[in-house]
């Protein structure tokens, strides 16, 4: 995989006259080191650095495609005798994907390179506003009740919540999170959220260093605008 990239890089400024620009929104998922310096190529050809926010979605940016994947780096400039060394992450680009949220993770102990990504099709009509999405990132079995909603999530599975009708006027819903632990489910986050057909959530499940159970981290995204088509 890093070879084909490494080659391509080479003739990026090719890649820049032909790749269609793909827009991204991102958010960067690590608890352990919650800051990262990863840079995108821009419309121009470009390398610019990521505006990370905390548990939140970068505003709207386009990038272009190097053979087919969405690229990352660690560094603005890079060595064109060795461009490969430079990727910090990339993943396949779904051809019919125009518009994505990319949720950007480290990669496990040991692997390279340094981080990964998972694509959520951001368009209205693949997410649209109202619902919510899981990211289960435990090998375990989690479930998801919301609302009217009862619902397993399957490890390595990114899960649909539609919209949440069954709430109180202040249209809040109760909102639990279970893992499996044998035959039983045990309820690890239990809160009440408010749904609004104006938002949406993207729900990462994930445990941290040291934790008896799992953890939720949550995205709101209230930006209806950057989601149209």
């Amino acid at each position: 995989m890093l070879a084909v990239l490494g080659l391509s890089l080479t003739v990026v400024a090719q890649d820049n006259k032909t790749a269609v620009p793909v827009q991204i929104r991102a958010v960067l998922h690590d608890p352990i080191k919650p800051v990262a310096n990863l840079f995108y190529t821009d419309k121009t050809g470009a390398r610019v650095q990521l505006d990370f926010r905390p548990q939140a979605l970068t505003d709207p940016l386009f990038t272009v495609p190097v053979n087919g994947s969405l690229v990352l780096y660690d560094t603005a400039v890079i060595d064109p005798k060795n461009p490969a060394a430079n990727i910090a992450a990339s993943v396949k680009l779904p051809p019919d994907h125009k518009r994505m949220i990319v949720v950007v993770l480290p990669a496990p102990a040991g692997k390279e390179p340094a981080y990964r990504m998972l694509l959520i099709d951001d368009s209205d009509k693949a997410f649209p506003f109202g619902e919510s999405r899981v990211l289960p990132l435990i090998g375990v079995e989690t479930a998801i009740e919301a609302g009217e909603h009862k619902l397993s999530v399957p490890p390595g599975k990114i899960t649909k919540v539609s919209a949440v009708k069954k709430v109180n006027e202040f249209n809040m819903a109760q909102t639990n999170f279970y893992y499996k632990q044998g035959a039983t489910w045990v309820p690890f986050t239990e809160r009440q959220l408010q749904f609004l057909d104006a938002c949406r959530r993207i729900f990462i499940i994930h445990v941290t260093p040291g934790a008896l159970q799992p953890t939720v981290t949550t995205i709101v995204d209230t930006n209806l605008k950057s989601a149209r088509p």
